[in-house]
C-alpha cells in the first residue's frame, strides 16, 4: 500500500513545497540510504525543467569518521564552494535520513561547539535569502531502520506512520495541504495582532513578547510534515520558566527535562536531569541562550513522539519553542550557530496560552480559527 511513498513524496516536494521552475538552480542534501527517494525527486526536477548544481550524499559513519580523526583546524574548515553554492542556488531540498541517531551520542561537547559555530556564515546566508525569498527550501523525512528503532517501531510501521503524517494517503495530497494553508492562515491574521502570548503549562509560566512580530503559516512549504505556526518572540522580552516534557535532541544526544528561566530575553538559569553537561555547554554557543523560534503544533495526525523533530514538533497539542538563530521572516534579529528546538505537551489540565491576556488555547486546543 506504500509503496508509492518515493514517488508521491517526491511530487509533493518538487511540484508544491519549493515548487521548481524552468532554470532553476536546485541544492539536493540527501543520504546514500535515501537513494530511492533521492533518484525520485532527482527525476521529478528535470521532468520540471530545473538544473540540479549538486548532490551531497552523506554515507554511512561519515560524521563518526569525522569527528574522530580531524584536528581543530579541519573541524572548523568550512567547503568555501559549498558556502559559494548557498549564495546562488534558487532551491534546496533536504532529504532526512541517517544509519545511526546515535553516531555522535560519545563526541564531546567541545568538538560539537567548535564545528556549529565554523558554520555559521551558512546559516547566516540561508536564512537572509529565504526571508528575502530568493531561496525555496524544503526538509522532508525519508524512512530508515535508525528512524523506525528510535520511535520504537518496525520499518513497515514506520513507513505507514510518515505516509499517513504527510497526507500522502489522501487522494490529492497537494490540495490538502492548500486547505491547511487556508485554514492556519485565519489563526495567524489573529496572532499577527497580539503583543504578548502568555505559556501556562506543568512548571511553566512564560511571557514573550511579540510586537511587531510576524507569525508564519508552516503548511508543506518549508518542512514535510508540516503543520505549525510561528514567530519569533524579542530578544529581550522572555520573561519565566519552562519544563520541556519531551526530551530535547541535539546531535543524537538526548537531554531530558529540560528546565529554563528568562530574564530579559536570557536564560539565566537552566537544569536537565540528563545530559546537564550537553545543555550548559549548547547555552555557551554565541547567542544560543536566546530564544529564535516560539511555535504551536497544529498536526493532529502526529501523536506519537518518535525523537525525531520533524515530526515531534508538528505534534498537535504541544508547542516547541527555539534556542539559537530565528528565521527574519518573522522579525528575529538572533543569529546564532545553531537553532535548537525543545518541546513541550500542552494537553495536560490547565494548560493554556493567553493572547494580550484572552485564552486563546485550551489543553491543546485552539479556541480561535
Amino acid at each position: 500500500m506504500y509503496a508509492d511513498y518515493s514517488q508521491k513524496l517526491a511530487k509533493l516536494i518538487v511540484n508544491y513545497s519549493v515548487g521548481v521552475q524552468p532554470g532553476d538552480k536546485v541544492l539536493i542534501n540527501t543520504s546514500t540510504n535515501a537513494e530511492e527517494l533521492t533518484r525520485e525527486v532527482y527525476r521529478e526536477i528535470l521532468i520540471a525543467r530545473g538544473n540540479v548544481v549538486r548532490i551531497n550524499f552523506g554515507f554511512n559513519a561519515q560524521e563518526e569518521i569525522f569527528y574522530k580523526y580531524s584536528s581543530d583546524e579541519q573541524l572548523q574548515f568550512v567547503d568555501p564552494l559549498y558556502v559559494e553554492s548557498w549564495k546562488q542556488i534558487d532551491k534546496m531540498i533536504a532529504i532526512y535520513s541517517t544509519f545511526n541517531t546515535k553516531a555522535l551520542t560519545n563526541v564531546s561537547p567541545e568538538k560539537k561547539t567548535m564545528v556549529a559555530k565554523a558554520r555559521t556564515e551558512i546559516t547566516k546566508i540561508y536564512l537572509e535569502r529565504a526571508a528575502k525569498k530568493e531561496l525555496r527550501w524544503n526538509l522532508s523525512p525519508n524512512p530508515c531502520n535508525s528512524f523506525a528503532q528510535e520511535a520504537n517501531m518496525g520499518l513497515q510501521e514506520y513507513i505507514e506512520f510518515a505516509y499517513k503524517a504527510l497526507n500522502l494517503h489522501k487522494d490529492d495530497p497537494v490540495e490538502f495541504w492548500k486547505k491547511i494553508e487556508t485554514e492556519q492562515e485565519k489563526i495567524v491574521e489573529i496572532l499577527n495582532k497580539g503583543s504578548e502570548m502568555r505559556i501556562i503549562g506543568q512548571d511553566t509560566d512564560l511571557v514573550l513578547g511579540i510586537t511587531g512580530r510576524s507569525w508564519v503559516n508552516c503548511c508543506g512549504h518549508e518542512n514535510l510534515p508540516a503543520g505549525e505556526v510561528f514567530t519569533a518572540p524579542h530578544e529581550d522580552n522572555v520573561n519565566g520558566t519552562v519544563r520541556f516534557t519531551f526530551p530535547g535532541i541535539y546531535q543524537g544526544q538526548e537531554i531530558e527535562d529540560v528546565k529554563l528561566s528568562f530574564k530579559d530575553g536570557k536564560v539565566i538559569n537552566s537544569s536537565a536531569a540528563k545530559g546537564d553537561e550537553l545543555l550548559k555547554k549548547i547555552l555557551e554557543i554565541p547567542d544560543a541562550n536566546i530564544l529564535g523560534e516560539l511555535a504551536v503544533g497544529t498536526n493532529y495526525g502526529i501523536q506519537t513522539f518518535t525523537k525525531n523533530m520533524l515530526f515531534d514538533e508538528k505534534m498537535g497539542g504541544t508547542i516547541h519553542l527555539a534556542l539559537g538563530s530565528g528565521y527574519p521572516e518573522t522579525g528575529s534579529k538572533n543569529e546564532s550557530a545553531i537553532h535548537w528546538d525543545l518541546l513541550k505537551d500542552m494537553k495536560g489540565p490547565e494548560a493554556k496560552i493567553l493572547l494580550d491576556g484572552d485564552m486563546i488555547y485550551k489543553e491543546g486546543k485552539w479556541l480561535i480559527s
